[in-house]
Parts: structure tokens; C-alpha cells; sequence
């Protein structure tokens, strides 16, 4: 896995996760011992908007405006789909295997959350969701726990947290622009 590589998702299907507390993204307390990453905002109102942004959660669409190349399984929105996600060129990039370990897709909160496989370089699960409000307010919230898990990772913690960083708000700005008409 990572470098050079081409991991196929269908062969992670019996991988294990790399940690203990699946599911613990819907949990109102994220585990000890992660860092934990909290960003929720509103990104319109109404019916309409909450399911556009509805569909671009369960399209991957915040992945690949992130700039990374999905390959999954099935859906986010079927617990077990397993994604590798490559940061960079096919086969010169990282790929960062995932598993969705829950998923919500009908509802006026709908979402999913993955969890990381051997060879993501963090260890810890991060969920997406889009919530109609009562007063109409369509808001997004991702949470994340993690820490560090490969050697390259953890040799360079500042750029690993930049680069989570940078995703997320890339993630945010996706599901943003999934909001306005005709995206």
C-alpha cells in the first residue's frame, strides 16, 4: 500500500480496521487518545438544498474535489464498501484505504462515516453528514478521530496534520458549492 502501489479495494474487503472504537463518530463524546476534529456549518436551507447536498455526500464528491481519486466497492452509503482514496497520480500516489462502518442515507440526517485499513497513513474514523434543521437550515458537520499510524506519518507529524487539514476544508468547500443550483 501508499507509494507506488495500486491497491485494489476488493482486495481489502476482510482487511481489518486499524482501530477499536468503530462507529464512535456518532458517539456524542469522539474516544481518548485521538486527536478529534470537529467542523459543522450551515450551507443553505430548504428541502431542495439539503438533498442536493445529500447526494454529493453519498456521490464522494468532497473526495474528488479534495483531488483525490476514488475507487470503492459500492456506495458510501452501504456499511462495508471499502474506498481507496490516492492522493496524487495513479500510480505515483498514496493510496489511503477506508471502509464505511456506518451509514445513514435516508432521513433528515444522512451521512456516513469510514474508518481507516492497513496502510492509511492515520488510524481513526471520520464521518460526513448533512442535516435539515427544524427552522430549515441545511447544515454540514464532519468529525474525525485519529492519530498517526505509519512511520512516514509520524516522521513528519506537522505536514500530515496540514495536509488532513487542507482536505477538510476542501471537503467543506465541495459540499458548499453541492448547495447552489446546478451543481
Amino acid at each position: 500500500m501508499g507509494l507506488l502501489r495500486a491497491v485494489s479495494p476488493e482486495g481489502l474487503r476482510d482487511a481489518p480496521l486499524t482501530y477499536r472504537e468503530v462507529g464512535a463518530t456518532r458517539a456524542p463524546e469522539l474516544p481518548p487518545g485521538y486527536l478529534h476534529g470537529e467542523w459543522s456549518e450551515v450551507v443553505g436551507s430548504g428541502r431542495e438544498v439539503f438533498e442536493r447536498v445529500a447526494a454529493a455526500v453519498f456521490d464522494w464528491r468532497p473526495q474528488r474535489s479534495a483531488g483525490l481519486r476514488v475507487r470503492a466497492t459500492g456506495s458510501p452509503g452501504e456499511v462495508g464498501t471499502v474506498v481507496v482514496l490516492t492522493a496524487g497520480l495513479p500510480r505515483l500516489g498514496y493510496d489511503i484505504p477506508c471502509r464505511v462502518v456506518w451509514a445513514s442515507p435516508t432521513g433528515d440526517e444522512r451521512g456516513f462515516a469510514y474508518g481507516t485499513l492497513p496502510g492509511h497513513p492515520e488510524s481513526g474514523e471520520e464521518c460526513f453528514t448533512v442535516r435539515l434543521a427544524g427552522n430549515g437550515d441545511v447544515v454540514v458537520t464532519i468529525r474525525v478521530f485519529s492519530r498517526l499510524a505509519t512511520p512516514a506519518a509520524r516522521a513528519v507529524p506537522p505536514v500530515a496534520r496540514l495536509v488532513q487539514g487542507l482536505a477538510t476544508r476542501r471537503y467543506l468547500a465541495a459540499l458548499r458549492g453541492a448547495a447552489r443550483p446546478g451543481r
